[in-house]
This record gives structure tokens, C-alpha cells and sequence, in this order.
């Protein structure tokens, strides 16, 4: 018989809807299947309780993009203090030696780090298939299946190298028949459909100026066919608005349109530099746009149109990033600064700290095309980050919500993906931190050496 749990009277807990559940959730089977109202008890006998009566709930904080490999590339000194695109040319060149060892250490420790953090699903966008580096995305399947997290894996792509007119290096390119067929390999290979999926593939062409228009063309044909979604990085600086005009003779959105991109089945990463029109054709759409707050700040990009986005009719939801243009992978800091940056757009009464819940989770959902994860509602996947307020930081705060994002949270002390405890009491039962760091920090002095020679 399936064993009930109940997570009895939590000390505060975002739903992500109107219902009570002050009583808190009961979980069986990998789902949701009872919230509990304030002072009532679960409807049937439980075979476990566990006490959140110091802990503040939510859903588990869904992170829609990230480059994990750039863990190894943190604070890196030859891109320090530069905009993007001379950030990422002096980038290319390092991780253009990236190997399968080194891609499974980074892809390790920004995993875990997302999971300490209260995030339960990432979405990565791996585009560098550098010789050797092949199989990268299975590396990833590999590793995300041992830390225990769900992950949206994009098989990103570059095929615009420098002697084309691209950023990138020749060596980091690939041909459109190398990258559609494994686009097609893993997809049959991993890609899981329907509510519980542990593993999804999506497609993921890096950006307008690192591939080709056939590239862009040929994924949204195959993820058409093959019903998966599609990302990329789009209007994130005035730089890139420029190539666009000057390339194709179009703006970002004309060109999104143009190669059959504008669509539900798409999310982007950034998508700052959008006027008004675009604003609506996208949301007309249901494009889903993936606010990145640390990364725009540090390289000085811009910030994204949360509230116009949302209520031209986009999903919006955030992304920590690469870890070399944000430094961390910790995605309960990112909802802190994502409300932070939204206000000095809009001011501080129009941005709550409701709004950046809902970016992280129900909204993250709908940039990754799930209705199954995001909110905290019977029948949903049973995906929770608890965090206590017993630091110093929250000495003195009274809201509990408002506390864990104003008074800076850092990491969650439990959480739970699909039913299953991965974190418990701030830690990963059976993980050695101190040997993960130690093998990480190795694998990023090897790359650095490599790139100098």
C-alpha cells in the first residue's frame, strides 16, 4: 500500500493558489494528494508526519536556464569587467578545451548547488561540442539522474564559427547534419513525455549569431515533428539587435518569426531589448521568455519587461544562467534579485515578493511547457524546498515570505522531488561536499592550463 506523509503546519507556505493548505500537504505516490486546512487534519490516517512548523514552504524553484559547464570558469580573470559579446570571445577560447571529464564535474556541482538552493528542476543549455565532446548531453542524463533532480536538457548547437561572420571559434562549430542527427539520437534516447518526467530534451540553436538560418529552420521542423520544445538566446544586448539588422535585415522578433520560432513551443533566454509590437506578437504567441537577473546586472545588458511580457500573454519565469557570467547556481538568491531588479523598473509597490515566487515556479512551469510541477495543488508532482529562518539574517523579521527573499535565504534545509527526500537537514545524504569541490576545483585548474597552452 502506498505510505501517506504529512507535512503538518508549516510555519508559512506559498501555494502558488487561493487554496488553505495552513495545515499543511499530505504526499503519496510521488504526488500532491491533500492540501490541509488551518487546524483540520488530513482526510485519511498518515504513516509519517514531519513537523514544518519551522519551516517555510513553496514549490520546488524551477530554474529555466543555465550553462552548467561554466562552473569551471567562475570569476575567470581574461573576462572580468566586459559586455557580452567581448566577454564571450574571451570565453570561447577557453572552453573550447572543455572534455568529458571536466563536463561532468561542472555539471555535477552546478546541480547541486541548484538543489541545495530549493530548485528541483533545471533546464541547461549546452551548445559547445568541441572534438571529444560528443556525448555531452549524456554526460549530463548521467549526472542529473545521481544528484536526483528533474532537468529540461537543451541540445544547444553552434554552426556560425568566426570565418562565417560568427563569434565563436572553428573548432566549436559544428556541421547541420552533425547536430540534427544527434538532436534526433537524443531525443529518441531520453526524452520523456508526460507529467513525472525526470529527463526532457529540448532544441536549442545558441543564438542569432552563432548559427546559421538553416540550423534555425531545421530544429523547429524536427521539434515539430518530434514534439519537443525549443530555446535560445534572444534580444539580450542592443550588440546582438545590430548583428540581426545588419545580417538578416530584421530585428530579433522578425527573425524569430521568420525561421518558424514564434510559437508555445519556445522560450528564451534574456529577451530584454523588445518594443512594444514584439512585446504582443510574442505574447500572442505564447512565447516564453526566462528573466536571468544576475547575469544582466554583471554584464550590463538590460532589464527584461516582466509585467508588460505577462500581460501581453508570455510565461515568464527565471534562469540563474551561466556560472560564468552569474558566479553561483543558487536559484533561491536568484528570485531575491530578480524582485530586486524588476522594482527598479517598475518601482517597489508594483513588484511583490508574490511576483518572484511566481517566476520561479508556476511561471518557470510554463516556460517549460509543464502543468504538472510549479505550484503546490492536489495531483501535481510532489516537488517542495523547505528553508528555516534560524540564521542571523532572518533575526527580527515577522513576515515569513517576505523574510526568506528579503532578509537574503541562501539554501534550503529540505527538499523534495517527486515524494523523495534529497536534501535533509541542509545536506545530501551520502554526498561528500568537501571531495565534490575538490574534484571541481581540479577538473577547473586542468581547463585553465589547457587553454594557456
Amino acid at each position: 500500500m502506498s505510505k501517506r506523509l504529512w507535512i503538518k503546519n508549516p510555519l508559512a507556505l506559498y501555494t502558488g493558489i487561493d487554496d488553505d493548505a495552513a495545515g499543511g500537504i499530505v504526499v503519496s505516490d510521488a504526488r500532491i494528494v491533500e492540501l490541509v486546512a488551518r487546524g483540520q487534519q488530513p482526510s485519511a490516517p498518515c504513516d509519517e508526519i514531519f513537523d514544518a512548523g519551522e519551516h517555510v514552504v513553496l514549490p520546488g524553484l524551477i530554474n529555466t536556464h543555465h550553462h552548467f559547464y561554466q562552473t569551471l570558469t567562475r570569476a575567470y580573470p581574461d573576462a572580468l569587467n566586459k559586455e557580452l559579446f567581448p566577454w564571450l570571445k574571451s570565453l570561447y577560447g577557453v572552453w573550447a578545451h572543455l572534455d568529458p571529464e571536466m563536463h561532468a564535474q561542472a555539471s555535477r556541482l552546478a546541480l547541486t548547488e541548484l538543489l541545495l538552493s530549493g530548485c528541483t528542476t533545471a533546464a541547461d543549455h549546452h551548445y559547445l561540442f568541441p572534438s571529444g565532446m560528443e556525448e555531452a548531453v549524456d554526460v549530463q542524463v548521467e549526472q542529473a539522474r545521481a544528484v536526483g533532480i528533474r532537468v529540461m536538457l537543451t541540445r544547444g548547437s553552434m554552426s556560425l564559427g568566426e570565418q562565417d561572420g560568427g563569434l565563436p571559434p572553428q573548432s566549436t562549430v559544428q556541421t547541420e547534419e552533425q547536430i540534427l542527427k544527434d538532436s534526433e539520437r537524443l531525443i529518441h534516447r531520453y526524452h520523456e513525455h508526460g507529467d513525472g518526467a525526470r529527463v526532457q530534451i529540448a532544441l536549442a540553436p545558441c543564438s542569432p549569431f552563432s548559427v546559421t538560418t538553416e540550423i534555425m529552420r531545421e530544429s523547429a521542423a524536427l521539434a515539430e515533428r518530434l514534439d519537443v520544445r525549443l530555446h535560445t538566446h534572444l534580444a539580450e544586448t542592443l550588440d546582438e539587435e545590430a548583428f540581426c539588422e545588419q545580417r538578416f535585415g530584421m530585428r530579433t522578433v522578425d527573425y524569430l518569426e521568420s525561421v518558424g520560432w514564434l510559437s508555445d513551443r519556445t522560450w528564451l533566454a534574456h529577451g530584454i531589448h523588445f518594443n512594444d509590437d514584439e512585446i504582443r506578437r510574442l505574447g500572442a504567441a505564447g512565447v516564453g521568455i526566462c528573466h536571468c537577473p544576475s547575469s544582466n546586472m554583471m554584464l550590463a545588458s538590460g532589464i527584461c519587461r516582466n509585467l508588460e511580457l505577462e500581460a501581453a500573454g508570455a510565461p515568464v519565469g527565471l534562469g540563474v544562467d551561466g556560472s560564468a557570467s552569474n558566479d553561483g547556481s543558487n536559484l533561491i538568491n536568484e528570485v531575491r534579485q530578480g524582485m530586486y531588479l524588476q522594482r527598479l523598473r517598475y518601482g517597489a509597490s508594483r513588484v511583490t515578493h508574490f511576483d518572484a515566487y511566481r517566476w520561479a515556479t508556476s511561471g518557470s512551469a510554463r516556460v517549460l511547457g509543464r502543468d504538472d510541477i510549479g505550484v503546490l495543488a492536489p495531483g501535481k508532482q510532489a516537488d517542495l524546498a523547505l528553508f528555516r529562518l534560524d540564521e542571523l539574517r532572518f533575526s527580527g523579521s515577522h513576515d515569513p515570505l517576505a523574510a526568506l527573499l528579503l532578509c537574503g535565504a541562501q539554501q534550503a534545509d529540505r527538499v523534495m522531488v517527486g515524494g523523495d527526500w534529497k536534501v535533509i537537514d541542509g545536506s545530501l545524504p551520502d554526498v561528500d561536499l568537501g571531495e565534490l569541490v575538490a574534484d571541481h576545483r581540479a577538473a577547473a585548474r586542468r581547463l585553465a592550463q589547457k587553454a594557456q597552452g
